[in-house]
């Protein structure tokens, strides 16, 4: 399998300063585009930490070929 690259953001802001959060877009070498859709979570730092972990477990299981 090719080397993949992993794209993703973070930024704390305080939660009642966000009003809307946007996909953000990748140009591919080939003149082709594609869209990253942002994640928003919550909560205390523990709980964030936990659903981040949670969220890159879940991630990697939409690609069981990758090993």
């Amino acid at each position: 399998m090719a080397d993949l690259v992993l794209i993703y953001g973070m930024k704390l802001l305080p939660a009642d300063e966000v009003e809307a959060v946007e996909a953000a877009q990748v140009a591919l070498k080939n003149g082709n585009s594609e869209r990253v859709t942002m994640h928003v979570l919550s909560g205390t730092r523990e709980q964030i930490e936990a659903q981040l972990r949670h969220s890159t477990e879940a991630f990697f299981e939409f690609y069981p070929q990758i090993s």
